[in-house]
C-alpha cells in the first residue's frame, strides 16, 4: 500500500485513542506491518512515537474538559518503567513472527475484556469515587497493574490503554471521563520509558517521513477524538473497536502462525 495511505491510517488510530483513551497502539503495530509494510520489531518503535506523541496532544482537549488527574497519571507510569524497560530489552531478542502472533493473541485478549466489560456495564453500578485511602491490597494491585501494562508497552509498543483505563476506574476508583482522560498521562510516560530503553540499546533504521505522515494523522485524530468522546455512546464505539480488533488479529494470525510452525 501507498505511504499515502499512512495519513488516514494515523487519523484512525488518533480518533481510536483520542476517544477511548487507549487502543491506537493496538492498531498501529498491525497498520505499520501489514499496510506499510514495516518489520514488526521496528513496527513497534515506531508505534511508540506515534502512540506517544498521540497521547500528549490528546491531553489537550481531555485537561481543557477538566477529565485529567495528572498526579495520579504520573505516579501510575511511574510505576510501570521497570516493566517498560524490561519489555522493550525482551522485545528485540523475539523473533518477527512470534512477536506477531503474539500479538494478534494480546489483541484477542483485549478484545475478550472489553466483550466481558460491556456485557456487565448494563447492570453494574457505577464505581464510587476513590476517598484517596489506599489500603494494603489496593496498592499491592496497583503495583502490579503498573508494572503489567508498562511491560506491555515495552514489548509490544502498545500504550496500554485497554488496561490503564478499567485499572483507574477499578482500583482507584475514578470515574470513566476522568480515568480516560488519565490514561493519557500514563500512555506518554510509558512510551517515553520504553523509547528510552530502545535507544539505549540501539533501533534499526525507521523510516521517519512515514512515521511523521503517520504521526501527524494520529494526532489530528486524537483532537477530534476527545472532542467526540463527550457526545458518543460509548457502548457503540467499544463494540466497532472489538470487530476490528477480531478482524486484525485472525488475520494477522493466519499470516504467521504457519511461518512459526
Amino acid at each position: 500500500m501507498s505511504p499515502l495511505w499512512a495519513l488516514p491510517l494515523g487519523l484512525v488510530v488518533g480518533l481510536t485513542l483520542g476517544a477511548l483513551g487507549g487502543g491506537g497502539g493496538i492498531l498501529t503495530v498491525p497498520a505499520l506491518v501489514y499496510l506499510l509494510g514495516q518489520d514488526p520489531r521496528d513496527a513497534t518503535t515506531g508505534s511508540l512515537i506515534i502512540v506517544g506523541a498521540s497521547a500528549l496532544v490528546g491531553l489537550v482537549p481531555h485537561r481543557r474538559a477538566g477529565h485529567i488527574r495528572p498526579g495520579a497519571g504520573l505516579v501510575f507510569g511511574a510505576l510501570g518503567l521497570a516493566g517498560s524497560w524490561v519489555g522493550s530489552r525482551l522485545s528485540r531478542s523475539v523473533d518477527p513472527d512470534v512477536l506477531s502472533v503474539a500479538f494478534a493473541v494480546l489483541m484477542l485478549v483485549v478484545a475478550a475484556l472489553m466483550v466481558r466489560k460491556l456485557r456487565g456495564s448494563a447492570t453494574a453500578v457505577p464505581p464510587h469515587e476513590s476517598t484517596g485511602r489506599m489500603d494494603a491490597r489496593r496498592v499491592v494491585a496497583l503495583v502490579l497493574t503498573a508494572s503489567g501494562i508498562g511491560f506491555l508497552t515495552g514489548f509490544f509498543g502498545v500504550g496500554g490503554g485497554f488496561a490503564v483505563v478499567p485499572a483507574l476506574t477499578l482500583v482507584l476508583g475514578f470515574p470513566m471521563r476522568a480515568a480516560v482522560g488519565t490514561s493519557l498521562v500514563v500512555i506518554a510516560v510509558n512510551s517515553a520509558t520504553a523509547l528510552a530503553s530502545r535507544a539505549a540499546m540501539g533501533t534499526g533504521p525507521l523510516d521517519w517521513p512515514l512515521l511523521a505522515t503517520f504521526g501527524a494523522g494520529a494526532i489530528v485524530g486524537s483532537l477530534l477524538g476527545g472532542r467526540f468522546s463527550a457526545g458518543a455512546n460509548p457502548r457503540h464505539l467499544g463494540h466497532a473497536f472489538i470487530v476490528m480488533l477480531v478482524v486484525i488479529a485472525a488475520y494477522m494470525l493466519v499470516q504467521n502462525v504457519p511461518r512459526v510452525g
